[in-house]
């Protein structure tokens, strides 16, 4: 019994194929998506991301700060950078958001945040009681802010 060369091999299915080409087309689709993607997000200069990065290096800092209270580390020197560090970035609060800037409250609440660090930063809080005090009122600062801009 002989068989013929198109009985010896099993007839591949169509379907088998189309569904390889069909994943790789959804792989390099995905691919492609991604990338358009990350150049329309890298489109972005970094005027555009300064208002983001002042917030969340504010936040940081203000975060370090309640840290330090629970580490039981309230000591001066160990509160300093952080206060100076929230006070030098106060200044960039209105060319960080230049739509603000002529916004009186925003004004205002960008100068009460200054007061309130420069308050922090003549008389510094000797215990973690005065940490606390302090991570308070700026964080009442920034919460009014907040509240009129979010």
């Amino acid at each position: 019994m002989s068989t013929t060369p198109e009985q010896a091999r099993p007839k591949s299915s169509a379907f088998s194929r189309y569904f390889f080409v069909f994943l790789i087309g959804l792989v390099l689709g995905a691919i492609a998506v991604v990338m358009l993607l990350r150049t329309l997000d890298g489109r972005k200069t970094w005027q555009d991301r300064w208002h983001e990065a002042t917030m969340h290096v504010m936040n940081a800092h203000t975060n370090t700060l309640k840290e330090k209270v629970t580490q039981n580390r309230c000591g001066a020197t160990d509160i300093l950078p952080s206060l100076r560090t929230l006070r030098e970035l106060t200044n960039d609060l209105e060319p960080a958001f230049p739509d603000l800037r002529d916004d009186e409250r925003f004004t205002k609440h960008a100068s009460a945040m200054r007061a309130t660090l420069d308050g922090a930063l003549a008389a510094p809080p000797i215990n973690c009681e005065g940490v606390t005090a302090v991570a308070a009122k700026i964080g009442e600062t920034c919460k009014g802010c907040h509240q009129d801009f979010r």
